[in-house]
């Protein structure tokens, strides 16, 4: 399980370093039902990831995702489309990032982040975690990593957890030091949120290419294993 965690930990980080759902949260962490909908939203954020991997680790160990002691050529097919996807995404963030003097652009829903329910805080933690592109990749490379190392469905789902555990650090840690210091977070949380804002594209960008090669080599190592 201790290979299995290794591998996956960087892809972990990648979904952790997310800008947008770490501006969302801060964003509604200030709001007057911030200290319910923080939780809620990290709650649904690890629902969307556990959703990933109880879909994708089945699947992955049922196709014979190792074939002795190499990833099975699917498996390096896969990694190899998730990695240039990850490139491409790279590329269109880095050509979307605001130029010197420009403000960044938030999505319009950011702006009813004082109306939402617990219900929708944990519905948009969720589908931020599990359904945005570039967070499912990374998900589903991490599930398809760990299958494919051919450890038991027990440990499997153990290393899956850790994998959950640090992607959540991001939206998480806001959260905790929003219960932990109260008011006096909120200068704190105010100047990630728009040091987020600003740099999100670059950020994503470096993230993405860096975990796209990755996944790339990853591949070419497993055709020529």
């Amino acid at each position: 399980m201790g290979e299995a965690i290794g591998q996956v930990l960087p892809t972990a980080i990648g979904v952790a370093l997310s800008p947008l759902p770490i501006v969302a949260v801060v964003l509604m962490l200030v709001t007057p039902r911030g200290r319910v909908n923080g939780p809620a939203f990290v709650l649904g954020w690890i629902v969307g990831l556990v959703v990933v991997g109880a879909i994708v680790l089945p699947l992955a160990g049922g196709l014979d995702a190792d074939e002795g002691g190499a990833p099975a050529d699917w498996v390096s097919a896969l990694k190899l489309v998730l990695g240039l996807l990850l490139c491409l995404l790279a590329v269109r963030q880095f050509r979307g990032r605001p130029h010197a003097g420009e403000q960044p652009q938030t999505p319009k829903w950011m702006a009813a982040l004082d109306t939402f329910t617990p219900g929708k805080a944990a519905g948009t933690g969720a589908l931020l975690s599990g359904l945005n592109p570039k967070n499912l990749l990374l998900a589903v490379a991490a599930a398809v990593t760990i299958a494919h190392t051919g450890i038991g469905g027990g440990e499997q789902a153990g290393a899956y957890a850790v994998f959950v555990v640090v992607a959540t650090l991001g939206v998480g840690i806001p959260v905790a030091l929003s219960i932990a210091l109260g008011e006096r977070a909120r200068e704190l949380l105010d100047r990630l949120e728009g040091w987020m804002s600003q740099h999100n594209a670059a950020i994503m960008s470096v993230v993405l290419l860096i975990l796209g090669v990755k996944l790339i080599g990853d591949a070419v190592s497993g055709f020529s294993a």
